[in-house]
Order: C-alpha cells, then structure tokens, then sequence
C-alpha cells in the first residue's frame, strides 16, 4: 500500500493493510511522516555525542566539582518536570507545532550556553534553557506524531522511532569517545556546537514542507474542558502514570546512575566492560526493535507490558548474579547481558505506552496527557539516581537489586489494574478480539 502524496491527517491504516517489513511500514507512512522519521538518527547524533561526557566535560575541563555537576544536571531535570505540564497546555492551546519548535530552539541555546559554561552563572543559564527544552520534550513530540499517524501505524511509528533515536545516540556516543580530549578542551565545545546545529533539524522541516501540521485540536461541542484535573479523571490514566513513574525510577532512571555504580562498585568489572554494556542495549534495540513490532500486533498492550517487565526482572537476576562474581570474567559478561536483556525489555515498553498514552486522548487534551506521561517519566531522573546512591553508597548490592525486583512487581500489578479498566481498542486489540 501506498499513501497518497497529500494525506488528510492522522493517517490510519489497518494492519492487515500494511504490507511486512520496513519497506512495508515506510510505503504506508505519509509524506510527512516519513520526513520526520528520515532525520531521527541524525537529530539525535549531537545527542549522543554529548550526553556521555557532559559531567567529564563540566568537571575535568571546566573545573566544576563532581557535586556541583551533578546538582546541574539534577537541576535541568527539576526544571524539565515544573514546566513539562505547562508545555503540555501550550500544546492544546497553540498546537505540537509551535511548541516542537520551540523545544528545539531553547535546546539549541542552551548546548552553546554548555559549551560556553566557564562559570557559575552561565551554568546557570544553561540548566534553565536545557530544562525548558528537556520539558517540552514528550508533550510536543509525540502529540505531533498522533496528528500524523494513528492506530497500528502510530504504534510502529513510536517503536521505530525510538529505535532510530538509539541508534543516533549510539554512534554518536561512539564518534565523540574517539574525539574528545580533556586536555584539549575545544574538542568538547565542538560536539557541543554540532549537537545545537543537528537539535534545530525539526525546525526545518516545520518551517518548510511540514508548516502545515500544527497538531492542534479543533474544538468540539461535545469536548470537556481541558484541564489537568480532567486529564487524571480519565479512565486508567492515574494508573498509567504510575506504571512510568515507578518503571522509570527501577528502569531508566538506574541507567545513568545505579547500574554504572552496581558494576564498578559491586561487580568489580572495568570501564570497558561498561561501555560495553551499553553498546550491547543499543544493538539489542536497533536490531530487534521492529522484528518485536511485527511480534506484538494485535496483542494487548497490557500483556506486553507484563512481558516487558518479566524480562527486565531477568535483566536484575543477571546483575545480581555478577555481584556474586566479582571482579571475574563472569561478572563482566552477566553486567554486559544486564544491557542486552533490559534493551529487548525496552523494546516492549516503547511501542506499548506511547501508544496507549495517545489512542486515549481526546485531541483537545492530548498535549496535557502526553505532558502528565512525560513528567511521570522524569520522576525517574530524579528520583533514580538519588534511590541508587543511599543503597549503593552503603555496599547493599543485594538490597539494590531487591529493591528493583519489587518495584517491577509493584508496576505488574498496576499494569493488571490498567487491563481492568481500559477498552481493548486503547488497550491495542480490536473491539471484536479482545482476547489476544
């Protein structure tokens, strides 16, 4: 199947209709999103570049101590979280358009401020701007991919799409440990200049061919009044953003913080070994991310849920076992397969509650209810790292482990509740198959 050069958006295509493989799902995109898929990689490249040696960068070459770097970062996701249900209302009110766009531009201002951070002050600025832009982040972009595509296509479009801002991340991340310096510090501020070039990509393409998808709801008779309140009074919904705060706080808000330390400080393994864990989540991602696509279609997106978390308690057996082993070769394979497992988890949870967050939302509160997701999912940041630190600071390395083995049980039994509570057509399955 082939769309037409000119769609009238979202675009829905039945799954039966989408014909097998990339080509398949790349022929029954529309025009536009096909532009904004074919940049992802590319956009997120600088990302990449710069996201592993931010602390490196604001401590060995500009001379801040580890706390006050780490209280910066801490600070750009506080702010992220204050202003993402802000973003969320701008939003409904003005469209995803004007808000991806400024997401952007604030993100392009606030990476040359980075790379200009010699002092305090400028750091300053920079944590407000990259705050602002991280705070947009969700809200904006996936309320303009609901005004592009919707149903199946909608559900791939959220997976490939996270794959291919993976794999931009990756080599990214690849290419700068290559380049960068400490002791030549312009090698740092051009990654961070590059980074604020390929951030604005989005710009382009909402200036130019896709100025006219705005992403804003037109209203209706029969519409609530769009508020937060109403956002949390819809069916489900409270229990979703439970299920992304506490999957966020024992899953990704670890990544950066407990299982780096899990692994240096408990399993005794080497940089290289962690390195290579995240290189192995990446490839897991990139490779099987649309093999698990095709896999979980038509099923509900609450069972996939359950599979996702099943696998991630698997990852968290893995690192526990390398904690037995420390220092030994076994150890640095079960820390690197922690990175492997987790990224075939991710490869569940990315499709699934995307998905579900945006086929239950009206139009008209779609920018709140990808805002309320988004800012869920920042407890994570925040909440993650700081968990990880009293557990590991004391050597607990079984405590560490427990503890994220009951928050994935904890997130089972609200996905359970979610199931109850949503119709099948939001929960991925036909109306007429809600077996599956």
């Amino acid at each position: 199947m082939t769309t037409p050069a000119t769609s009238l958006l979202p675009v829905d295509v039945p799954a039966g209709s989408i014909e097998p493989g990339v080509r398949g799902f790349w022929r029954a995109l529309p025009r536009e999103g096909r532009f904004l898929l074919s940049t992802v990689a590319l956009q997120h490249l600088g990302r990449g570049m710069t996201l592993p040696f931010t602390v490196i960068y604001l401590g060995e070459v500009r001379g801040f101590s580890l706390e006050v770097a780490g209280a910066l970062l801490g600070a750009t996701a506080v702010v992220a979280a204050v202003y993402g249900p802000i973003a969320g209302t701008f939003v409904d009110k003005v469209g995803a358009r004007l808000v991806v766009m400024s997401g952007s531009i604030l993100a392009s201002i606030g990476t040359v401020l980075l790379a200009a951070t010699t002092n305090l002050t400028i750091a300053v600025l920079m944590v407000l701007f990259l705050g602002l832009a991280h705070g947009t982040g969700w809200s904006a972009s996936n309320s303009l991919i609901s005004a592009i595509v919707a149903g199946p296509l909608r559900q791939r479009y959220f997976g490939v799409n996270f794959a291919l801002l993976n794999l931009g991340i990756g080599v990214g991340g690849l290419l700068a440990g290559v380049v960068v310096d400490v002791d030549r510090p312009m090698t740092f501020v051009l990654l961070f200049l590059l980074d604020a070039v390929l951030v604005l990509i989005p710009v382009i393409w909402l200036l130019g061919p896709l100025r006219h998808v705005h992403g804003r709801a037109l209203p209706g008779a029969d519409d609530d009044r769009p508020s937060y309140r109403t956002v949390l009074r819809r069916p489900g919904f409270g229990w979703i953003l439970g299920v992304t705060a506490l999957s966020s706080i024992v899953g990704y808000g670890q990544m950066e913080a407990g299982i780096p330390a899990f692994a240096r400080s408990i399993s005794q393994v080497s940089t290289e070994a962690v390195g290579a864990l995240f290189a192995a989540n990446t490839v897991v991602i990139v490779a099987l991310q649309f093999t698990v696509l095709q896999r979980i279609e038509g099923h509900r997106r609450t069972r996939v849920m359950l599979a996702m978390l099943a696998i991630w308690m698997l990852a968290y057996g893995l690192l526990g076992l390398s904690g037995l082993l420390p220092g030994s070769l076994a150890a640095a394979v079960l820390a690197v397969s922690w990175g492997a497992v987790f990224g075939l988890g991710e490869t569940l949870l990315q499709p699934s509650i995307p998905a579900m967050v945006n086929d239950a939302a009206p139009d008209h509160l779609r920018g709140r209810m990808n805002a309320a997701n988004s800012t869920a999912f920042m407890l994570g940041a925040v909440v993650g790292p700081v968990l990880a630190g009293q557990i590991l600071g004391k050597d607990q390395g079984w405590l560490f482990v427990a503890v994220m083995v009951v928050g994935l049980l904890g997130c089972a039994a609200m996905v359970l509740k979610i199931e109850r509570i949503v119709p099948p057509a939001i929960n991925g399955v036909p109306e007429s198959n809600p077996s599956p």
